[in-house]
């Protein structure tokens, strides 16, 4: 009786030894395969050989112990550094600090929106020892994209900065930084820049100055539209002096075709026609005017009638 419970010893360090060997094997086989992700490629390492791979979207199969599995985004993402505080990859205001070369600063909202070369996904594994993407994103990238854009920055003026030359930044941090991210095996797609902000003490300058720009602006515009006007009451005037003096132009020369086509027989023809005939009433010895009885009557006086009265 007293060798009974020994003799279950073996027989329990059996059981758990099987046990063991069994959670081993499903450790074994669940580490055995990897699934890389849509928009991912995989790089797979060889801890004993150092020999790297890559392999698309889908299960990737590793030797649990001996092989690593590392996988990087060939899809589009984006970095962005942003003042607010929920739109930004760090908490709080994580914009740019930009100098400028009179040696002022604005901060900068910037984003970036990159991915990994599929065909450099290998080298990207080598360069930075197998680290995970956003581990990569808060060093490398991060550093990157702020010492590009710093020092573009630092060759414009503040005014080039958030004016005019604005696009011209942009385009020469993308090119700086496309430059930088490619050495290490990342393409650059498209850098953006957001909001400026501008010191207290600098916003105020920029306001007093456009305030002014405004003002002469509206000053330089009053002062054309004046000279328009000026210039519409010039031209009116010399077109009513024109017309003025084409019509008296116009007057004199029908003054002179009318005193030249007039006859003495055509004003007392005129005088005839508008005669309603009703003599004159009044006394005297003179002639009826605008009559001429000789005329009328054709002959020398006889067989014609003398005034009324006579």
């Amino acid at each position: 009786m007293t060798n009974e419970p020994r003799s279950d010893v073996p027989a329990m360090l059996a059981s758990g030894l099987v046990l063991g060997v069994i959670l081993v094997l499903l450790a074994a086989i669940y580490s055995s395969f990897i699934v890389i992700q849509p928009g991912n490629v995989g790089v797979v390492f060889n801890r004993w050989s150092g020999a790297l791979k890559t392999v698309g979207q889908g299960v990737a199969w590793r030797v649990p112990w001996v092989t690593q599995v590392q996988s990087y985004p060939i899809a589009l993402r984006t970095y962005t550094m942003v003042r607010r505080s929920q739109e930004g990859a760090v908490q709080g205001d994580d914009s740019i600090d930009l100098p400028t070369k009179e040696g002022q600063h604005i901060r900068q909202d910037i984003s970036v929106t990159y991915n990994t070369s599929q065909e450099k996904a290998a080298d990207v594994f080598r360069a930075f020892r197998g680290a995970d993407i956003a581990d990569i994103e808060s060093t490398f990238v991060r550093r990157t994209i702020i010492t590009t854009a710093q020092n573009a920055a630092g060759q414009m003026s503040l005014t080039d900065l958030i004016s005019n030359q604005r696009g011209q930044l942009q385009g020469q941090i993308q090119d700086d930084l496309q430059g930088q991210m490619n050495k290490m095996g990342f393409v650059v797609d498209k850098v953006n820049l957001g909001a400026s902000h501008l010191p207290d003490a600098i916003e105020k300058q920029m306001q007093q100055k456009m305030a002014a720009q405004q003002q002469a602006q509206q000053a330089e515009y009053e002062l054309q539209r004046q000279q328009t006007l000026a210039k519409a009451k010039v031209a009116e005037a010399e077109g009513d002096a024109q017309a003025t003096l084409v019509k008296a132009k116009a007057q004199a020369e029908a003054n002179k075709l009318l005193q030249q086509s007039l006859t003495a027989l055509l004003i007392q023809n005129k005088a005839i026609e508008r005669w309603n005939g009703t003599l004159p009433q009044f006394t005297g010895g003179g002639a009826v005017p605008f009559l001429n009885l000789k005329d009328l009557g054709g002959g020398s006086g006889e067989g014609g009638s003398t005034a009324p009265g006579q």
